[in-house]
Parts: C-alpha cells; structure tokens; sequence
C-alpha cells in the first residue's frame, strides 16, 4: 500500500454508499498482503537482476541465456514498480467457496507460498473474464475496481446467484466496463484489462494452432484482443516462448503502433516485436503508393513474389566448360562435372550469398585433392584466390547479388520479366516497366523481401571472411604468446606448456573484439503472427509473413466490411488461397465503442455498396445527435469542445491543412483507422471518394467517435 496511503480506496462524495466498512475491510486487509508480497518481490527481484548482471557473461548459448534472463528480470521488476497496488483488477468468490481470490495482471506470492494475486492468464482466473448470467461458471460474484492514480475511484459488484448479495453494494445499472466508456480518450489506447468481455476472453483464450480469424466491425474490441492474446499465448503455450520465436504483432500504420505502444507492457510483456508491413522491408519507410491501379493489381498477386525464384535461378549455372587452374606450383583441370559437384555442395533453402561461400569452400576442396604438390592447404587457398581468371568464372556462374538489384531488374529489363513471369501478357510487362527501375513503392515491398529472403545478405561472406580473418590474427598471436612463454621456462614442463593445448587456446581468443551483425529482429522465424487491420492485406505482403512464420500459427484480425478496396470472399476462401489452413473464425458482433446515434448514420453509409457488411449492434447511447454544419465553424467547434472538456482527444479528418495540435489531431481517413476518439470532425465525407473505397472511408472515418461526431462541408 506504501507509506503515504492509510487506504486503497479514495472513493469520491457522490459514492460514499461504497465505503462502508462492510464492504471494503476484507479488500483493505488483502491489499496489505498485496502490498507486502509486492515490496518482498521488487526486493528479491532486484537482488537476482544485480546477482545476473554481476555474473560472467560466458559465450554463445550461455551469454544469449544470461542476456534473456536480465530481459525477463528488468521487465518484471519494471511492471512491479510501475503498478503497485493497481495490479490488481479485482476479486472474484465462487459459489462453493466464500474466500475471494484477487487478479492481477502478474501474480505475487508471500513467503509463506500463498497467491495473494493471480495472474490474469492463468487458467483459475478465466471466470473473472468469461462468467455471465447465463454462464457463471462456478462464480457467485465478481468485483472490478476502477483506478486512479494508484487508488481505487470506484468498484462495480456483478452478482451471478441469489447468495452473492451478501457483502455487496447497490448494483450498478451498467457493468465495468460499461462505464469505462465514458472516460475520455488519451494519445494511447486505454487501459482494459480489467473490462474485458466474456466474449472477448473466450477469442483471447482460444489454442494457438492454425489460424484464428477474429471478425468484428468497428468498436467490437478487435485490437484489445489483438493485443491480449499476444500476451496470454506467450503466457500459457510453452510453444511459442521466446526461446521458440516469440510473437510477432502486425499493425496498419505508424500512428496505430503509437497508440497501443503502452498495451503490452501493461500486461506484462515486453518481448513482443511490432511492426507494420512496411518495417519487414529496409526500403519501406520511403516507399511511395503506386498510383497506377493496374500495377498495384499485377503486383499484389502471389504468383508476382514467385517470379523471385526463377529470377534467382538465372544466376546460378555451373559453368558447361572445363578449366585449367593455376597454382604457383601445379595446374590443376576443374571439369564441368567439378563445378556442378560444388553448385550441389549447399543444403537446400541455403540463401543464394550464403551458398556462395559453400560451393567455394567445396571448389577449394576438389582443387586440394587434385593437386599433387606437398604444400600446406593454407598456402594453396592463398595461390587459387590469386587466380583471376578462376575467380572471374566463379563470379560469372554464381555472382553476389542485392535484392534491390534483382527486382530492380524486372521493372527495367522487359525479357528478364517475361523470363521470370510467364504468365504475365506482353502489354502487362510493358506496363511494369518503369524509367526509375529503383523508384520504390509498398507494392514492390513483398518482391524486395521476398528477393532478401531467397538472396540472404550479399555482405554476410565478406563479414564471415572478416571474423575468421581477426580469429586466425587472435589465435596467431597467442600462438606466438604461448612460445615465448614457454621459451622463458625452465624446464619446459607444468602449467606454461599446457598452454599448447588447442582447446585452451581457442578459450583465451577474446570473441568480444570480434566483427559482429545486429541481428534483424523482424527477420523470423516467429511462432505466432497476429495481423490487426488484416483485411487489407493483398496476396503478397501475406507472403511477407507467411514467410516468417512456418508454423502457419496466426491470429487474424479484421473486418471485411473495412477493406478499402473490397474483399467479396469469404475468410476461409482468402486465406486458404494465400496458403493457410486450419482456419476457425470468431465473430464480435457488440459494438462497444460508437454510440447508437452515430451508428445508426454510419449504417447506411456502408450498407449502400456491401449490403451483408457486419455492422456491429451498439450497446449503448450517448445522447448527443451526430452535428451537420459548415466546414467554416471548424475552429469555433473544436474551441466549445475544449473549453467544455479537460481532458480527452478530438480528430479532424478530411483536412490536410489542419494543423494537429496537443489534443486535437489531424488524420486521413485510412491512418485513423484502428484509433478512437471523443470527438470526431468529418470534413467534406463525400470528397473521401466514391464507390467502395469512399464508401469504407467514410463509415471507417464516422465510427472512431466515442461520444460525439460532427460533419462538415465546404458548400
């Protein structure tokens, strides 16, 4: 409870009913056993972080052990310390046992062993989450509390059986989480955990093999279980633990990744990698929109990323004629069956540059054993890397490549294309030809990784020559080291010659000093992908994930009813097509978010071009009519709105001019997508544009408003 708090609660006038000592004391007296377990595990904690930091780091495996370890340590001991008390989202008590038991978003244990607090995802607490009236699921009550600034400001009860009565305050007429929706917005998404639907909790909880589809129309919650599944699937499936490749979360855009930065690490993970698509690719932060329709189309299809495969098959050809190689001591004959002997030597699936090293590794091999002088294998590599013309034909037959390149060739050589992509028709390999083969757009983005992920890195043979070049410099010199120290020993014998030994030696080379390579850690493989916003993705950028993710393990979550530029299949049809399976679709069909008034003028709007869209039902009234006026009272609008609101966040949209400022942001429709707001001003919807896209753009734009919309037009 800390020092400076004689009580949890700090409950206002208006609610003194709630704090009668009847209905408070057991949580005061278990809040202190909270606050002792949480004061003993920051101090435990923060022994074992100091304890691993002190610790020899070791090498490989043991150094990336004790590195994770620091990780899961600080994050822990920073939850700890960030939350305090509010760690706890409330109690439940069961039907058959009246002891309550508290949740939190980690759990605490006292020294005697006890759980003053579970975690939230383990499997007891999922009835504080999923219990209904229909569905108590052995409860006979549930208590939520509200917190502000690490105090309770309010509590709400849920009674699920006549006996639960006992002990509770006047029931609310609406629940949490009904409530939580009148709070106004902040710059980052709101806190939920504590509020989250049975509904919900059920998609949150479900197994991870396969794909889940999660489909819900606007304010269903569909980014707030995005985002909690993450965290419980890390929690609770030993499979997809950070040692197994961890979780990958994909979100629509920048502002989006802004907003939810905060969600994760509330709920006690901070090892989640996201991302928008255009972070997989090093070209994507400059990356233009492709304003040709028709090349956006022809690129968005998977068979554009298989043309990679061929393009990168077109440079890798043993040589069809022998050769003669020359040493400073003997000719050596390289046969064409030699060559492809050594074009075999990589795995399969090797990248293209990481091959290379391979097959000139198992070059030198067959050289060495055709050569009949008595030289020393180091001394004859140093003689063949001198023979240019066995190097110009190495080059040749398999040469680096960039990725850039190599896709930067197909929009520049129309025979190249046509070689690579056979399907396509003469006027289409015209069409993607273009003056600036390098010019990029987000339609080249799935083709450039594709082409990283076939190629590998072009440096990785010159890092690799590197690091073994500063080895064998290391090695030589402790070699040397170790001479003159036995030199200067007596008799020769004891500790100083055991110096000689070769696994000693490789002990004493400092690996610190050498060249190293930051690891890509959007690279993969990932055990789980979750897509928000999924219904904009084309065939190809699903190759981009498809491709970090073998396990074919995906949360998908979107609404059809948003895609921008239509999705007339079904879920299971898209994604079977992209090359999923085992696919089990969720449906939200509660609107949390948008109040009634709102969406009964955003219904039509979308029904008008999808008339099955999945257009939630809203679950509560706000009581303010959606505003109609003039683009010209903007200013006057936004100026009542603040002066009448401390707090919360309004968007413009519609208005590239307006200028964003600390509560008032300004947005297009499509980069709005996925966020909320108090209040929402449209100007001139109509001008969005016409047919699907303006459609969607428009009913997307009106439904980010939790409270309040206004429409503005210029006429």
């Amino acid at each position: 409870m800390g020092p400076l708090f004689t009580s949890a609660f700090d409950l206002p006038d208006r609610l003194s009913a709630k704090a009668d000592p009847k209905l408070i004391a057991g949580d005061e007296r278990h809040f202190a056993a909270i606050a002792e377990s949480l004061e003993r595990s920051i101090a435990e904690l923060s022994d074992r972080l100091d304890a691993e930091r002190r610790a020899p780091g070791g090498q490989g495996r043991q150094a990336l052990d004790r590195d994770l370890e620091v990780h899961r340590l600080t994050a822990r001991l920073r939850a700890l310390r960030r939350f305090g008390l509010d760690l706890c989202l409330g109690h439940m008590v069961g039907a058959d046992d009246p002891e309550p038991l508290y949740i939190g978003r980690l759990g605490l244990t006292d020294s005697a062993g006890r759980r003053p607090l579970l975690d939230w995802r383990s499997p007891a607490a999922e009835p504080f989450f999923g219990a209904t009236h229909a569905n108590p699921m052995g409860l006979a009550s549930r208590r939520r509390y509200r917190w502000t600034r690490g105090r309770i400001s309010d509590y709400w009860d849920e009674v699920f059986t006549s006996d639960g009565f006992e002990g509770h305050a006047a029931l609310d007429d609406q629940s949490a989480f009904i409530a939580s929706l009148g709070g106004d917005r902040s710059p980052r998404m709101r806190d939920v955990l504590g509020t989250i639907q049975a509904d919900q909790d059920a998609i949150i909880r479900a197994g991870s093999r396969g794909a889940l589809v999660v489909d819900g129309g606007p304010g269903t919650g569909k980014t707030v279980v995005a985002l909690h599944r993450a965290a419980y699937l890390l929690y609770s499936d030993p499979r997809l633990g950070h040692h197994r490749g961890g979780v990958l979360f994909v979100g629509p855009h920048q502002p989006y990744l802004a907003y939810v930065a905060d969600v994760l690490p509330s709920l006690g993970e901070e090892g989640v990698q996201t991302c928008t698509l255009r972070d997989l690719v090093a070209e994507g932060a400059a990356a233009a929109v492709e304003t040709d329709p028709d090349v956006a189309r022809l690129k968005s299809a998977a068979d554009m990323v298989k043309a990679i495969e061929p393009a990168v098959r077109f440079y890798e050809n043993p040589p069809a004629k022998g050769m003669t190689v020359t040493t400073h001591w003997s000719d050596v004959w390289l046969s064409p069956e030699d060559w492809a002997e050594a074009f075999e030597a990589p795995e399969p699936g090797t990248p293209h540059n990481e091959a290379r090293d391979q097959i000139w590794e198992e070059l030198l091999t067959i050289l060495a054993d055709r050569h009949d002088a008595d030289v020393s294998a180091e001394l004859l590599r140093r003689s063949l890397l001198q023979d240019r013309e066995l190097l110009t034909t190495f080059n040749r037959a398999w040469p680096l490549i960039e990725a850039a390149d190599l896709v930067g060739d197909l929009w520049s050589v129309p025979a190249y294309l046509r070689l690579c992509a056979p399907w396509l028709s003469p006027d289409e390999v015209r069409r993607l030809q273009r003056a600036d083969a390098q010019a990029w757009t987000v339609s080249d983005l799935p083709l450039l990784d594709a082409a990283r992920q076939r190629l590998g890195d072009p440096e990785a043979s010159r890092r690799t020559r590197r690091r073994e070049a500063a080895l064998a410099a290391q090695r030589e010199r402790m070699a040397q080291v170790v001479d003159d120290l036995i030199e200067a020993d007596d008799d020769g014998e004891g500790l100083v010659t055991q110096l000689r030994r070769e696994d000693l030696q490789r002990n004493l080379v400092d690996e610190s000093e050498l060249p190293t390579l930051d690891p890509d850690l959007l690279a993969g493989p990932f055990a789980h992908v979750v897509v928000d916003e999924a219904q904009e993705l084309t065939d190809a950028q699903w190759q981009m994930l498809l491709a970090r993710c073998p396990s074919r393990s995906f949360t998908v979550v979107g609404d059809r009813a948003q895609a921008r530029h239509g999705f007339t299949e079904s879920w299971q049809e898209r994604l079977e097509r992209v090359g999923l399976d085992r696919i089990d679709l969720a449906t939200l069909s509660v609107n949390y978010r948008t109040p009634k008034e709102i969406m009964a003028e955003a219904e039509p709007v979308i029904r008008a071009v999808l008339p099955d869209a999945n257009v939630p039902t809203s679950i509560r009234g706000g009581g303010l009519p959606v505003v109609h006026g003039s683009a010209s009272d903007l200013g006057s609008i936004l100026g009542a709105w603040q002066a009448a609101h401390a707090e919360g966040i309004a968007c413009v949209i519609g208005d590239p001019a307006f200028q964003t400022t600390s509560r008032v942001r300004s947005l297009t429709p499509e980069l709005a997508k996925g966020l909320e707001f108090d209040l929402v001003v449209l100007i001139d919807p109509q001008a969005f544009g016409e047919g699907v896209e303006g459609a969607v753009d428009r009913y997307v734009a009106m439904t980010r408003a939790t409270r309040q919309l206004v429409v503005l037009t210029t006429s």
